[in-house]
């Protein structure tokens, strides 16, 4: 997510309280969704080594995830949530879903989860519970880094709706515009990144 200074520019080299409290409460969230991801862990009675074994990543990984929250790939936590047999909501806000009729979300109102400075998404479902598929709200700030490739099961849809999205596979780059939409398999190792000058944002629909 942007950090943006609504006082004016900060003194270089210092940050701006509005800055300082956002990083702050995106510290906060991330330690938290590693202890849910811990507490459901010890819950279902995994060891750590069993548990990272099952998700496909090594302990040191896992360790790292549960104690900072930090850059866990929504693959890796879709994955985990079904070996618990829980929703991902439970994951990602620490509440349990209820509802199975439908739930309207109002433009703004997704449960919006910080992973790390430049992504964040919101769940579009967060309430809803049983689901097969994961509708997500992504956006991806503007960054010189290159997207991290992840794989997991199911199937994937991408559909941008504004900026540039850059869907990024092993050994080939696709550019979607606003109102382009991909559909692919993505046990192939895949990522996305913005590929504007201002941050770019598409839903995606996950599906066990």
């Amino acid at each position: 997510m942007t950090d943006t200074n609504t006082q004016g520019t900060a003194t270089q080299g210092t940050a701006s309280p509005d800055t300082a409290a956002h990083k702050g409460r995106i510290q906060t969230e991330l330690k938290d969704l590693g202890r849910r991801l811990g507490g459901l862990r010890d819950a279902c009675g995994y060891e750590p080594e069993a548990f990272a074994r099952l998700l496909g990543i090594s302990a040191d990984t896992l360790a790292s995830y549960e104690a900072t929250g930090y850059d866990i790939p929504i693959s890796v936590l879709m994955h985990a949530a079904r070996l618990c047999e829980v929703d991902m909501a439970v994951l990602l806000t620490g509440a349990s879903t209820h509802l199975d009729t439908y739930q309207v979300v109002r433009v703004g109102e997704g449960r919006i989860v910080d992973r790390f400075p430049g992504y964040h998404f919101e769940d579009l479902a967060y309430n809803y519970n049983g689901k097969v598929m994961q509708p997500l709200l992504v956006t991806l700030d503007p960054s010189d880094e290159p997207a991290e490739l992840v794989t997991h099961g199911g199937q994937e849809f991408n559909y941008v709706v504004a900026g540039k999205v850059v869907l990024v596979f092993t050994d080939k780059e696709i550019e979607l515009d606003v109102g382009d939409s991909v559909y692919f398999n993505p046990q192939l190792p895949h990522g996305q990144r913005c590929g504007s000058s201002h941050s770019a944002v598409f839903v995606t629909m996950i599906t066990d």
